[in-house]
């Protein structure tokens, strides 16, 4: 059974029309309400959105409201997009209850005014909501961890960003030279007066065929799908529809186990959705958060441990798909925005990944 607005009724996804420095930009929350609570790395998100960016931020009512219920954030979407006036629309952070959302969405509206969604995490809901309506949208990016971030915006974030946001054609992805693995507190505002530290990047290693893969992109945060295959929302059941595409996916900063991305994976496999991707971007995993700070030696460890995961889960699903371990994409910093639903080129021959903006 396919549901209604699948993409096998758009042989063309829509890349909505691309805002303007002066443009006005809707900031709601979809998920989590955290800028009512953390407003330090959100105002300084929003400063930069008009500062660097020359974006109108206009922030919709349920924005920094914890706890805010399906229907208000539902109503944030809808007004979000069916305002002529707002050129584009970005998440404030994630969360863990967006499925609740999308029930609530109304598909023709949004079809009728397309516009450049930016979230990711829990705004994988949404992202593949957006696919299934025809519309591309963008995985990457949120108002207080991109945008928010202590010290200066990371160069190749606001790169990737500003390419995202006010042009349309293809765009390079390139890896970090530094990363960022240790988060500092929001609520203190000494966080905020200095730059974060970084590490450096080990870049990417490629993996399988050496061969060049163009397809639609789709995937994003590994925990979200798996929820959203639990609760058959947004994810076709058909999973021919996906032939050809380019996955790409992302693990939380929860630092999921081994054995569970493993189980994600299986479950993916299937059903039958792993070997549909020719070509798999499997992002730098986050390794350290407040609730398990591991030291260098365990985050090496659990690095190794889960692409030691997706290489068993591939080996017995999809042996013939190309892979490209530690992309910067997601629970990254720096971060690269990707398309969903638009044009990425993984070319295993010359070691580059294009996507269309």
């Amino acid at each position: 059974m396919t549901p209604p607005g699948s993409p096998s009724a758009f042989s063309v996804p829509v890349h909505p029309p691309k805002p303007r420095p002066g443009d006005r930009i809707a900031v709601i929350s979809p998920s989590s309400g955290l800028p009512g609570l953390l407003p330090l790395p959100y105002e300084l998100g929003l400063e930069r959105l008009g500062k660097e960016f020359g974006l109108v931020p206009v922030e919709f009512p349920a924005t920094r409201t914890m706890g805010s219920t399906p229907r208000r954030r539902a109503d944030d979407i809808h007004a979000a997009f069916a305002d002529p006036d707002i050129r584009a629309v970005i998440a404030s952070i994630g969360g863990d209850d967006q499925i609740t959302v999308l029930p609530l969405l109304d598909r023709e509206l949004i079809r009728a005014n397309p516009k450049p969604f930016f979230g990711y995490s829990d705004n994988t809901n949404l992202l593949a909501f957006l696919w299934n309506t025809g519309v591309v949208g963008y995985h990457g990016a949120s108002v207080m961890c991109e945008l928010g971030r202590p010290g200066t915006m990371a160069p190749l974030t606001a790169d990737s960003l500003r390419a995202a946001l006010f042009t349309s054609g293809p765009y390079e992805l390139r890896p970090a030279d530094r990363v960022r693995v240790i988060d500092r507190d929001w609520a203190d505002p000494g966080t905020f007066t200095a730059e974060p530290e970084t590490l450096p990047a080990t870049g990417w290693s490629w993996a399988g065929p050496e061969r060049v893969v163009e397809g639609r992109g789709w995937g994003g945060n590994l925990e979200i799908l798996s929820w959203m295959l639990m609760a058959d929302r947004e994810i076709q059941r058909d999973p021919a529809v996906y032939d050809g595409c380019v996955l790409f996916l992302e693990t939380s900063e929860e630092l999921p186990s081994a054995t569970e991305v493993f189980r994600i994976l299986r479950n993916m496999g299937e059903r039958g959705l792993l070997r549909r991707f020719p070509a798999l971007l499997w992002a730098r995993p986050k390794t350290w958060s407040f609730e398990r700070p591991l030291d260098a030696a365990g985050q090496a460890r659990y690095a190794r441990e889960q692409r030691e995961a997706v290489e068993r889960a591939l080996a017995v699903y999809a042996p013939d798909t190309m892979v490209v371990f530690d992309v910067d994409l997601g629970h990254t910093d720096p971060q690269l925005v990707i398309p969903y639903g638009g044009l990425i080129r993984v070319d295993g021959v010359a070691r580059r990944i294009v996507v269309t903006y």
